[in-house]
């Protein structure tokens, strides 16, 4: 049994999850996690011995909230549906499908959560000619294992209109720096990088 402490920003990651949260739960949490499990289990929505073990605890809009995650959990969930709806003047139960959405501006979406890190790019104070530009950035493209990404960006900026469209395009590719910001890292002997 675990009783996790998290952010309400997590759940924004939780898309492929669903559970039953309850808002506005003071006092300990143990006991509203065996209570919970004692009253559902005397509704018949819990089966076959089956119990919530693991509970996430957050907190929102100045009240305490208890995510309880249906997995691995036996749930009849349309008996659950039911004392969902019939208790929540009580708990304020409501999916968790439904607050993220509802409460916290949606899921994250997965792509973009995952997206790689733009590596740091020496171009200020570096000879202005886009094309310079261009060779510098790809490099740095390339070195990260972002190849794909490198052609891309040159193609997009010979294709733009203005000098200041190229530069923008740039800093959507590389974090546009300094060679004293560069050299601000340095690798320590792992191989690794260190500030």
């Amino acid at each position: 049994m675990s009783i996790e402490i998290i952010e309400a920003e997590k759940l924004r990651s939780m898309s492929e999850d669903e559970g039953l949260i309850l808002q506005g739960c003071g006092g300990e949490l143990k006991e509203w996690l065996d209570g919970i499990n004692d009253m559902l289990t005397a509704q018949g929505i819990l089966q076959n011995g089956s119990r919530f073990e693991d509970i996430s605890v957050f907190q929102h809009d100045g009240c305490t909230c208890i995510l309880f995650p249906f997995k691995g959990v036996d749930i009849d969930i349309g008996k659950l549906a039911m004392w969902r709806l019939q208790t929540h003047s009580q708990f304020g139960g409501t999916w968790l499908s439904d607050y993220v959405p509802n409460r916290l501006g949606g899921f994250v979406d997965e792509e973009h959560s995952l997206e790689k890190p733009k590596p740091k790019c020496a171009l200020i104070g570096a000879d202005g000619n886009i094309f310079n530009l261009i060779g510098i950035a790809s490099r740095t493209l390339r070195r990260n294992g972002m190849r794909d990404e490198a052609k891309e960006m040159s193609e997009r900026v010979t294709n733009s209109g203005s000098y200041y469209e190229a530069l923008n395009i740039i800093g959507e590719y590389v974090d546009i720096c300094s060679e004293d910001e560069m050299e601000d890292e340095t690798i320590d002997i792992e191989g690794g990088m260190s500030e």
